[in-house]
């Protein structure tokens, strides 16, 4: 199926994969090599993912990794919006989405110039969030997950995975739509109270949930479930998630969510190269 995401006058279709840059502004996230340490590496970056082919650029401030520390309200807000102030003055064009689970750093960076918000709670960490998002009328990335980053990892067990999972997105999908949010895509959060079997299990049946009928979102770059499962460290994992993201467009991925774009891009092209011959 063919999608497009609309948001403050900018169309993004989801005719073909497109790719989300991931540029996280916390010390602490896992993979060090996409810790921003100031603005002006923030923009260095974020044009190097531009021009390699990157349609969004994720902005985040809360490390969401298992076992992060808490990150206080305003120190989310001074890391995220002067980034995204700067994205915006700089490369006016582009999209961008906010990786927050709180409903007011979500409103302050749509003001600030950001597009999308990406939800890794999928607005079960704040109350608020869904009013909001239907409030500003932008795309919402609905992710599943359970607990918060310090408790996720002890919240793994489920009967049925797959019906239990599409049972949340049925349920928060139904209460978007009733609030009238539009565009609305979907991440099963691999990493997110999901241990590594379960993660491999979630992505060979990712095509289960396109009966839900909205964009599917993968983001495994350099996660634990390559490079545990590779004994690697995640600065080695690139190739792993070469592999599973081509795997991951082969089960319907719309949107790839990397550290990489290049390799992502040039996956892209290959996996559409395959469909056209």
């Amino acid at each position: 199926m063919n999608f497009s995401l609309e948001s403050k006058g900018r169309l993004l279709l989801l005719d073909k994969p497109c790719i989300m840059g991931i540029l996280n502004l916390t010390p602490d996230s896992f993979f060090e090599g996409s810790r921003q340490k100031n603005i002006d590496e923030l923009l260095k970056n974020a044009e190097k993912m531009l021009s390699e082919g990157a349609n969004i650029l994720d902005i985040g401030g809360y490390s969401t990794r298992p076992g992060a520390s808490e990150v206080s309200l305003q120190e989310e807000l001074q890391r995220v919006i002067p980034a995204i102030e700067a994205i915006r003055r700089n490369f006016p064009d582009n999209l961008i989405s906010v990786d927050t689970f709180r409903a007011e750093v979500a409103q302050r960076a749509i003001e600030s110039g950001a597009n999308i918000i990406n939800d890794v709670s999928g607005g079960e960490l704040d109350k608020k969030m869904f009013e909001t998002v239907a409030h500003l009328q932008v795309p919402y990335i609905l992710m599943h997950s359970r607990g918060n980053p310090q408790t996720m990892s002890q919240m793994c067990h489920y009967e049925n995975i797959l019906l239990e999972i599409l049972h949340f997105f049925e349920q928060k999908i139904k209460k978007l739509r009733i609030l009238g949010v539009k565009d609305i895509i979907i991440d099963v959060g691999f990493g997110f109270a999901k241990n590594i079997n379960q993660n491999f299990f979630l992505l060979k049946n990712l095509s289960y949930f396109q009966i839900l009928q909205v964009p599917l979102l993968v983001g495994i770059s350099r996660k634990s479930m390559i490079y545990k499962t590779l004994s690697i460290s995640p600065y080695e994992a690139l190739n792993g998630t070469t592999a599973l993201n081509m795997f991951a467009l082969m089960q319907g991925a719309k949107i790839l969510r990397v550290h990489d774009v290049k390799e992502a891009k040039e996956t892209i092209l290959l996996y559409r190269k395959l469909l056209e011959s």
